[in-house]
């Protein structure tokens, strides 16, 4: 079973259970997803949706940074209990070793030698990663090895 079937799927099962926010939260996922299909006229496969699924999460952690300063708290509870939905469809997230070793891994892999050659190992690194970790982090880790 794909992402998008999955999705689906639980969607129907939070129907069933009346559980608004996760039907609410899976509605909006599915809309996005289905908003890229047309836009690109293809099918998202997994990767694509896991991409589609992070940015959804760093919007939401956006935006519970904006309500917590205006003091929004209700607001930012809303969006966390969005997050917490959104997560239980990502993989799980990779330790500070797993990066360290999997950036490491990457370095030797395509040869890089300077800062230059980051646009490689983002390029290589980014679908082992896509969804498990934050990427602005590595290219911070990253960024701090080449040099």
């Amino acid at each position: 079973m794909n992402l998008t079937e999955q999705l689906k799927d639980e969607m129907k099962k939070a129907l069933v259970a009346k559980d608004k926010v996760r039907l609410g939260t899976i509605r909006l996922a599915l809309a996005a997803i289905k908003q890229i299909e047309v836009d690109t006229r293809e099918t998202l496969n997994d990767e694509q949706v896991l991409a589609v699924l992070t940015k959804m999460v760093k919007q939401r952690r956006d935006s519970i940074s904006q309500y917590e300063a205006a003091g929004r708290n209700e607001l930012a509870d809303a969006e966390a209990a969005e997050i917490s939905v959104i997560e239980t469809f990502l993989p799980a997230p990779l330790s500070e070793a797993e990066i360290a070793a999997l950036i490491e891994a990457t370095i030797a892999e395509v040869g890089a030698a300077s800062i230059a050659d980051m646009g490689k190992v983002m390029g290589a690194l980014k679908p082992k990663v896509q969804g498990r970790a934050d990427l602005g982090a590595i290219g911070q880790q990253i960024r701090a090895k080449l040099q």
